[in-house]
């Protein structure tokens, strides 16, 4: 997984969402400094935290990690 594209994007839909840093560390109960590392790419963010984060962006993970699903991959 790309940390860097990956935090780009959870950069991005916190932004669309509305909140800013400290409010959705605050929300994950992470701290500040541990969502500006994922953010900025420097840390990987553990599968764990990328739940918190979809789920309180009402994302699906595959939008959050830039994956669609093509209708090959379904049948």
């Amino acid at each position: 997984m790309d940390t860097v594209r990956v935090g780009r994007r959870i950069k991005a839909f916190r932004k669309l969402k509305g909140y800013t840093q400290i409010d959705f560390a605050k929300t994950l109960n992470v701290s500040i400094g541990e969502l500006r590392g994922v953010e900025r790419g420097e840390k990987e963010a553990p599968s764990v935290f990328l739940d918190q984060v979809v789920a309180t962006l009402a994302i699906t993970k595959e939008e959050l990690i830039g994956q669609s699903v093509s209708l090959e991959e379904v049948e």
